[in-house]
């Protein structure tokens, strides 16, 4: 996923709103009037425009109406796969930030999981002139980090385990000169991270604490991410319906290193942390059980009330370890309840945030980086919900309402650092949409990247 060098023979695509239609025909596109008949410049409509002999000569592409743009992100990146292969260059009155998007979405929308389907000839992709006044360099890191994200969410569970998470960490940590420690099966109780453990230990499949680290200067960030591999619900299993998708649990941990792989292309002045508990939730006869009480590295005690809560516990212990090394900003992210799916839906990653000027950072970043976040509360008159009586902590409440705040507020009991973001994300896009195909995806990630400066103080 990169731009095509600046070119001469780069093909214009003019980008037209439906009110500069009229004007591009009487002008510019005065030769090509017949061709344009019926189109109307909707958000992602293409025509070719032929050139002498018939060779193809450029492209028009609606850009359609501001309502439409607002319902539809990445819009304009329709147009890429009715464009022949070659290089392209955006012509048309597109601003800075309509640049940034159109280019971002180009290259978000060439990309293609065929993994399983080796025979299968890709068509080309065309290619497109980075536009004048975009940081190209910036928007390859963002596209080849969700590309990672993506690539593993998609990867089914035979070939993701957590032995494979390890694997595909140690290569990106090659890769920058980072380096990677490993905690794994019964190393894990030597340790002390018990719940990990437990949540794991039915798997053939070891469980284990992926610990990353890279860069020697500013502040430090801490990225935890949820990596169940695949959770069938454990003792409390699921129906087959719940199960269809669980290839993608390890969402948080994909997220957060498609994440730690922007940062690290992009040099930030930071010193970055990537704490990554993978795990299989199988049955065997080793099975955590309902109502076993486990106790946590930080020291609280924990009923198990439904074996399917099982991301909150492995993320909990390395959550507690993070802050041991007291973290600058320690940010978790988890595909983590279906009740943050039933509140904003699969487009929307819902985050909480306690600090006020953290939040905003997030804010602004989500924006700068077309990745849509929603804050919501940790709000502490639920926080006896979470409490049962005969633990510290119930890991399932029986409450029926708030789960996506009642899984927060539990992660939050084992974070003692002032400045803590956790995002409870889906990582799946149910249908087709532009520059983001069915199945995976990444959310959050850019919303982060684009905060760091304001949330660290960088100077970038």
């Amino acid at each position: 996923m990169t731009f095509a060098a600046p070119s001469a023979a780069a093909l214009p695509l003019h980008v037209l709103r439906p009110e500069e239609l009229a004007a591009f025909r009487d002008g510019a596109g005065k030769a090509w009037a017949g061709w344009l008949t019926g189109f109307e410049a909707g958000l992602g409509e293409v025509r070719l425009l032929p050139g002498p002999g018939g060779a193809v000569a450029g492209a028009v592409a609606g850009y359609g109406t501001a309502q439409a743009r607002r319902r539809l992100r990445f819009g304009l990146a329709r147009a890429v796969a009715a464009l022949p292969g070659g290089d392209w260059r955006l012509e048309g009155s597109l601003s800075g930030d309509e640049r940034r998007e159109a280019a971002l979405g180009w290259l978000l929308a060439g990309y293609r999981f065929d993994r399983y389907r080796p025979g299968r000839k890709p068509a080309e992709v065309p290619r497109l002139v980075c536009p004048e006044g975009v940081d190209a360099d910036r928007l390859t890191a963002m596209a080849e980090g969700e590309v990672l994200t993506r690539d593993l969410i998609n990867t089914p569970a035979q070939d993701m385990g957590p032995g494979e998470l390890e694997v595909v960490l140690n290569t990106l940590a090659r890769g920058f000169g980072a380096k990677v420690a490993v905690t794994s099966g019964e190393a894990l109780l030597a340790r002390n991270f018990p719940m990990i453990h437990a949540v794991g230990r039915a798997s053939p499949r070891a469980p284990r604490l992926l610990d990353m680290s890279w860069g020697e200067r500013g502040p430090k960030l801490t990225l935890v991410g949820k990596g169940v591999c695949f959770d069938t619900g454990g003792l409390n299993l699921k129906p087959s319906s719940g199960m269809s998708l669980m290839k993608k649990d390890m969402g948080g941990a994909a997220t957060v290193m498609g994440l730690a792989q922007m940062i690290m292309a992009l040099d930030l002045p930071l010193r970055l942390r990537v704490l990554i508990p993978a795990v299989e939730n199988v049955i065997a006869g080793n099975a955590l059980k309902p109502k076993d009480i486990l106790t946590s590295r930080k020291g609280l005690t924990v009923e198990v009330n439904d074996t399917d809560a099982e991301g909150r516990l492995v993320l909990a212990d390395a959550l507690a370890h993070a802050c041991e090394d007291r973290p600058d900003l320690l940010v978790s992210m988890a595909t983590l309840t279906g009740a943050a799916r039933v509140a904003v839906g699969p487009d929307l990653a819902p985050y909480y945030c306690d600090d006020a000027r953290l939040a905003a950072a997030v804010e602004a970043g989500a924006a700068a980086g077309f990745d849509p976040v929603w804050r919501m509360p940790f709000h502490d008159a639920y926080e006896s919900v979470i409490e049962p009586g005969i633990a510290d902590l119930d890991n399932a409440p029986g409450y029926g309402f708030a789960g996506s705040i009642t899984a927060a507020l539990f992660l939050r009991r084992f974070v003692d650092v002032p400045r803590y973001v956790h995002f409870d994300i889906y990582g799946h896009t149910p249908s087709d949409q532009p520059a983001r195909p069915k199945g995976a995806v990444g959310q959050g990630a850019r919303a982060l990247l684009g905060a760091l400066p304001q949330a660290l103080g960088l100077k970038v």
